[in-house]
């Protein structure tokens, strides 16, 4: 009987391991590949010594093999997270596919695809409008960030604006990759999920993702992949070995190198179709998003590069330390064995975390807490009302939103305490239908402590999207406040409370 139990339970992991799709890239020692082991560690110290940044993840590949990965705890690699606008870059991907399967040409014009959708006067810029302006950015549309937010019928939205002679000016939008994923939809027959699906990621044994979709049931193309950081890594490889994979062809290499040329100047910057390059270094691409997420595919040094984070910085730090850390330590040949530096590099890599609350366990201020019903003012997190539970060395946090739905978030002391939640995760952004088409749950990990004999201190980071929530309570002259802090707005968000009677 107990082989039997124990059958069962290493199939079951055995699931576990195939659904997490980790470790399917090919490993090596960084000086196997040319690098040393020394310039990966400093590389990810001092990623970690970011100011105003949580790192969640890095990978780094060099000739098609991992030589060096962290996930600072909370976080693992089998957690997926939210991309915001590094989306862009997997719509690029489906546009070529799209042209290569002759259902669509650079040059072919928007109003033409969506008749049904044009408003009652269409201006000759707007009928000038191709999908080429779309891929550089220059639509002549003056970008609406909250369209988005304000309609359901975001195409219709879109061709309603007015247009300025597309081709001429620079203007970065999400809704211009938007309007490339509900194209690509039109012209296929297919979601862009199914058709990279189909086309790429099943051939890259990729079935661990998902992308947000509009109220209209298209992919946001802009914004929305949910993705697991080695995905990331496989996607960033096949960019740098233009569009093979396992010697396969899956993206023709036409339009790779295509979609990777310069195509427009942007501010100090210069955009591709979809893809960034790399002030400073020539030879890389990347894809971008905010927070600090990207796969930097540095072509002419045969490495691509991960990250998932949380910063309020712009990114050119992230950059910088590639550039500077870690590029000019690589050699063509394999470098002598250094069992010391790999090893340290080993160690550093499993012991990398994010810092825990700082306080004591308990305080005699907890018996105001316990257990009572804390009800809130209005807030921008649907918040009504909050419980606090205290364990030994654990608090439990039950959240009632306006909706009436109810939902417990674990921190622990000196701890993450992980567990899954049935609800959404804070988001930065707020589209209409956000969520739709991404599927739970969601994993919270949390750590508490007490910073001051009246003040209580919780922190959680939501460990399979990007979000974070700092919170402070604090009982003054009867009265609850709360001071929440987000990984996502420099400035905390104050909310009101009382303990119900």
């Amino acid at each position: 009987m107990k082989k039997k139990i124990l059958c069962l339970l290493t199939s079951f992991l055995s699931v576990c391991v195939v659904s997490a799709q980790t470790n399917d890239l090919p490993r090596s020692t960084p000086e196997e590949q040319g690098v040393p082991s020394a310039a990966v560690a400093a590389l990810f110290d001092s990623l970690s010594a970011l100011p105003l940044t949580d790192m969640h993840g890095v990978i780094v590949m060099r000739h098609g093999k991992v030589i060096g990965e962290m996930y600072p705890k909370p976080y693992a690699p089998e957690y997926r997270h939210t991309m915001y606008s590094a989306s862009k870059t997997f719509v690029g991907v489906a546009v070529g596919l799209a042209i290569a399967d002759n259902r669509l040409r650079l040059d072919d014009r928007v109003a033409a695809i969506f008749p049904e959708l044009l408003p009652d006067s269409v201006s000759k810029d707007l009928a000038d409008m191709t999908v080429r302006h779309l891929l550089k950015m220059t639509s002549g549309v003056k970008p609406d960030w909250n369209l988005r937010s304000r309609q359901t019928e975001w195409v219709r939205g879109f061709l309603a604006k007015p247009v300025v002679k597309p081709g001429t000016t620079y203007a970065y939008d999400s809704m211009v990759s938007y309007m490339l994923a509900a194209i690509v939809q039109k012209v296929t027959g297919m979601k862009l999920t199914e058709y990279l699906q189909e086309r790429i990621f099943t051939p890259m044994n990729v079935t661990e993702w998902a992308w947000e979709e509009s109220p209209e049931g298209i992919n946001t193309g802009g914004w929305g992949v949910h993705i697991q950081p080695e995905s990331l890594a496989k996607f960033g490889q096949l960019i740098l070995d233009e569009g093979r994979w396992n010697g396969k062809q899956l993206v023709p290499a036409e339009w790779i190198r295509e979609m990777c040329k310069k195509h427009q100047e942007a501010g100090r910057e210069v955009y591709g179709y979809h893809i960034w390059h790399c002030g400073g270094h020539d030879g890389a691409v990347r894809a971008d998003g905010a927070l600090g997420q990207y796969v930097f595919s540095v072509l002419d040094k045969d490495m691509v590069v991960v990250m998932t984070e949380a910063t309020l910085g712009n990114g050119r730090d992230q950059r910088r330390l590639i550039w500077d850390v870690l590029l000019p330590t690589l050699k063509d040949e394999p470098l002598p064995v250094n069992k010391k530096d790999y090893q340290r590099l080993l160690k550093k890599q499993a012991s990398y975390k994010l810092p825990e609350v700082k306080g004591k366990a308990t305080s005699s201020f907890a018996n105001q807490w316990e257990n009572k019903t804390i009800e809130l003012g209005k807030n921008t997190f649907g918040w009504k009302s909050l419980r606090l539970n205290f364990g030994k060395k654990e608090v439990t946090m039950t959240v009632t939103e306006n909706s009436g739905k109810s939902y417990e978030l674990p921190f622990g002391y000196q701890v993450w305490k992980t567990a899954s939640m049935d609800a959404y995760p804070p988001y930065s952004i707020t589209p209409k239908d956000c969520f739709k088409g991404l599927e739970g749950p969601y994993w919270v990990s949390g750590s508490y402590a007490w910073i001051s004999k009246e003040e209580l201190q919780l922190k959680a980071h939501y460990v399979n999207w990007v979000s974070a929530l700092e919170m402070t309570f604090r009982i003054e002259n009867g009265e609850v406040k709360l001071q929440v802090q987000t990984n996502y707005v420099k400035k905390p968000y104050s909310i009101s409370g009382k303990i119900a009677e």
